[in-house]
């Protein structure tokens, strides 16, 4: 299965910070910095990581979070949508994205204190 045009413009855009990589998952992709994932793409949506803190700033913006079905219940992960103005202003995602990445990798570090 080949990338959607979506996902291209993502890691083009995305380009512009070092070390990003994409991965498939789960039906879509993770994008990561070096070994943190900040960010996934499913069915042609960006989804940043956040905190409670960060996720009332998105919901401000008129964000939401991811959610998938499992056994009837509604799971929300801690990844909440990009709107697509954000995504189009350079200034505004790299904030964004400086944000989220900050609190992914203050979570990678958590959970490696608990190993």
């Amino acid at each position: 299965m080949s990338k959607s045009e979506f996902v291209e413009h993502i890691m083009d855009i995305l380009s512009g910070f070092s070390d990003i990589t994409l991965y498939r998952m789960f039906g879509g992709y993770g994008i990561y910095r070096g070994k943190i994932i900040f960010a996934i793409i499913m069915d042609d949506e960006l989804y940043f990581k956040v905190d409670a803190k960060l996720a009332e700033e998105y919901k401000s913006a008129g964000s939401f979070p991811f959610t998938y079905k499992r056994d009837d219940k509604t799971i929300a992960l801690s990844y909440w949508y990009v709107p697509s103005e954000v995504i189009e202003d350079r200034d505004l995602l790299k904030e964004w994205f400086n944000k989220s990445l900050g609190v992914a990798i203050i979570n990678q570090n958590i959970g490696k204190e608990k190993d």
